[in-house]
């Protein structure tokens, strides 16, 4: 026994002073690697070792094995990818029908509520047209067959004319009042619509708020004259302004000037779309004066002019007998004088220098030449579509912001 004893190391004397193992193997770089600091090991290293070096480590060294959740995973995952490889055509579509046909359809159903109806007629409610689901459907691109004709209607669709509509406006007590009786007019008109507002010198926070309020594609623009005492006529320079905005901007479409104080039907709005170059139609005016009605315009055979009316014998000289509310014409005009054929590349404005009430024909002379390049609206020259009232608000005061500044005087008390 004493010989054996002298054969043992002093490390392994030690170890059986302290009470541990006497076995002793020496490590292999893989164990010496992942031995040194296993309290700080990263997952990753742990996994490593788990899936590389996992037969050379004791099974003590390691509390959790990765092996075998990374088997799992990856036959997961190649059965996943066997399964979405695998073509199911047929099953596929006819789930897809059932799916369709049941009641978690892909296709629109609105409901078909007529606002004219009473309250106790909505309570039925009838059930959507093919053809108004078909259009419905084909805007959201969830309908794959339709109808040749359906289709074609649908593909045929081209929006109507943009409409742009010029008002020249200045501040007075019922501005507020004139304006959102127009601007209201012109909500209810199908777009595209655009409302050109023209004030002189600055604009004003009523308008712009009013426009702002309104709900419509609008331009707030501002006519700059320094010496408004020599201006004639300021409605001729806020005009101005609005044809310069539309001829450097190059806008499309058709022109028509709309004073505020004037009353308009929605039929005028929508027949102006029809016209190519320069369309006109009579105007019923009402003069305070002599207290009468009287009417302006063309008389027209259909659609071809062969004539005019007019009941003021002043104004009889006038080469065209047109009111500044009762024509419209294309704004290519104005920035396209080589497509129109014009004679001249001048540009088209409203003149100052002429005699009150003769500001509408030198305008149109220089856009057209005779009758032969007019042309009477439908309806319009058997119908009377809008009036030219000349109302005036001058004397009443203007209130700021359209408020009052102060409580108004008690009259009557309360009883």
């Amino acid at each position: 026994m004493a010989s054996i004893r002298r054969t043992l190391s002093p490390y392994t004397d030690r170890s059986h002073q302290n009470g541990l193992s006497s076995t002793f193997s020496p490590q292999s770089p893989s164990q010496k690697l992942f031995s040194q600091g296993r309290t700080t090991l990263s997952p990753i290293r742990r996994f490593v070792a788990g899936v590389f070096f996992r037969k050379h480590q004791p099974r003590k060294s390691l509390q959790f094995s990765w092996r075998k959740p990374f088997l799992r995973c990856f036959m997961c995952f190649f059965l996943g990818f066997l399964l979405g490889m695998t073509p199911f055509n047929s099953d596929f579509n006819e789930l897809r029908g059932d799916f369709r046909k049941s009641d978690y359809s892909l296709e629109m159903k609105p409901e078909v509520v007529s606002v004219q109806r009473s309250a106790g007629d909505l309570a039925s409610v009838e059930k959507p047209k093919e053809d108004d689901l078909l259009i419905g459907a084909v805007e959201l691109g969830v309908v794959e067959r339709a109808d040749k004709t359906d289709m074609k209607k649908v593909l045929d669709f081209v929006p109507g004319k943009q409409l742009i509509v010029v008002t020249p406006t200045y501040s007075r007590a019922i501005q507020a009042y004139y304006l959102n009786r127009l601007g209201q007019v012109l909500r209810l008109v199908k777009q595209p619509v655009l409302w050109i507002v023209v004030e002189l010198n600055e604009a004003s926070k009523e308008t712009a708020e009013t426009l702002r309020n309104m709900g419509i594609m609008y331009r707030h623009l501002v006519c700059v004259k320094n010496n408004t005492t020599d201006v004639k006529d300021r409605g001729v320079h806020q005009r101005n302004t609005a044809l310069e905005h539309i001829e450097r901007h190059k806008l499309d479409g058709m022109v028509y000037f709309a004073d505020d104080d004037n009353i308009y039907s929605l039929e005028l709005f929508e027949s102006m779309r029809e016209i190519s170059r320069f369309g006109t139609w009579p105007v019923g005016l009402l003069a305070q004066s002599k207290n009468k009605a009287i009417l302006e315009g063309p008389v027209c055979n259909g659609s071809k002019l062969i004539g005019w009316h007019t009941n003021e014998k002043s104004k009889r000289l006038r080469r065209f007998h047109v009111d500044m509310s009762g024509f419209a014409f294309n704004s290519s005009i104005l920035w396209d004088p080589k497509g129109w054929h014009r004679p001249t590349s001048d540009p088209i404005r409203h003149l100052d220098s002429v005699k009150e009430g003769f500001q509408e024909t030198t305008f149109i002379e220089q856009i057209v030449e005779d009758e032969s390049q007019m042309e009477g609206i439908p309806l319009g020259c058997n119908r009377i579509m809008n009036w030219h009232l000349h109302l005036e608000a001058r004397g009443l005061a203007y209130p700021k912001g359209w408020m009052l500044p102060k409580n108004l005087d008690v009259v009557i008390p309360s009883k």
